[in-house]
């Protein structure tokens, strides 16, 4: 003979809503840590502002030129005598683009004059980074 306490036993379940919430956030989390993680070549410079600027490679050589007319070949400081043979290798290797980000402060005469330094090395293809002008 079997005995009933009167209370009914319940088979355990796993609520479904509570985890699909966790997925949920974990992924929008893992989603912000990625996009976050983007790396950029360049230093801290104020760009010059311009309507057509966009680019969305990160696979590029980037030249800076600091408000203190200092250069830097992909974030490592450079010498302006060798920055031309230095770019050269980077860009044979790869066929990158590259990219001058000079600060606004910048002396107008070095950028030049490292442009005509990587036209005469071989380099037609330099563009100048900017940032997009807000209308």
């Amino acid at each position: 003979m079997q005995l009933t306490s009167g209370y009914e036993t319940k088979k355990a379940r796993i609520e479904m809503l509570p985890l699909i919430d966790v997925v949920f956030l974990l992924l929008v989390f893992f989603i912000y840590a990625m996009v976050s993680m983007v790396v950029h070549h360049g230093l801290e410079v104020d760009l010059p502002s311009a309507g057509t600027a966009a680019f969305d490679r990160d696979d590029y050589i980037a030249i800076t030129i600091d408000s203190d007319n200092r250069l830097f070949l992909n974030s490592e400081p450079v010498a302006a005598h060798e920055l031309a043979g230095r770019v050269l290798a980077m860009h044979n290797d790869r066929n990158m683009p590259v990219f001058i980000e000079g600060d606004q402060q910048a002396d107008l005469g070095l950028a030049i004059e490292m442009l005509d330094n990587l036209k005469q090395a071989g380099i037609q293809e330099v563009s100048f980074s900017c940032k997009k002008e807000n209308p």
